[in-house]
């Protein structure tokens, strides 16, 4: 696999189109404004975090896929058995309702948010880590197959 400088420009282009995503492109006014009222270079501090986390988490999986020995047939499978139980659950109220309550349970994350403070440029950077971590899964099948396919060199509205 060739990575070109085509390869780097689809693959920015992919990751810009992915915040048109309807779990993200709500929050990209609010955040981009909260940032630049902490600190000048918030926003940009913000968005480093998010870089950062989406490339360790996709650097990560790609890696631990490859070293555990996955082959990309069984990936497919479980991905899509997975996109189906979460449409399933998307579709009815009451399997919205247990899997937010079981979700809830785990209580992780608001509590490591409030032992931090997110004003200045180190908290917004540490703001956009935790928002690389939490949009991944929104934006990671669609930004996924964008890179591998500009990373093959091909131009997505070309494949069908």
């Amino acid at each position: 696999m060739e990575l070109t400088a085509t390869s780097y420009g689809l693959s920015f282009l992919a990751g810009v189109l992915s915040t048109l995503s309807p779990c993200v492109l709500p929050l990209i006014p609010i955040l981009m404004g909260s940032a630049a009222s902490t600190h000048r270079f918030g926003t940009f501090a913000l968005v480093g975090g998010l870089m950062l986390s989406f490339t360790l988490i996709g650097v990560g999986l790609g890696s631990l896929g490859g070293s555990i020995g996955l082959e990309q047939g069984t990936l497919r499978i479980v991905g899509g058995v997975l996109l189906i139980l979460f449409g399933a659950v998307l579709f009815s109220s009451r399997l919205q309702d247990r899997f937010s309550a079981a979700v809830s349970r785990m209580g992780v994350g608001q509590g490591l948010l409030a032992r931090f403070n997110l004003n200045g440029l180190h908290g917004q950077f540490l703001l956009g880590l935790l928002l690389g971590i939490v949009w991944s899964p929104c934006v990671g099948p669609t930004l996924g197959v964008a890179i591998t396919l500009a990373s093959q060199g091909q131009v997505l509205a070309r494949r069908s």
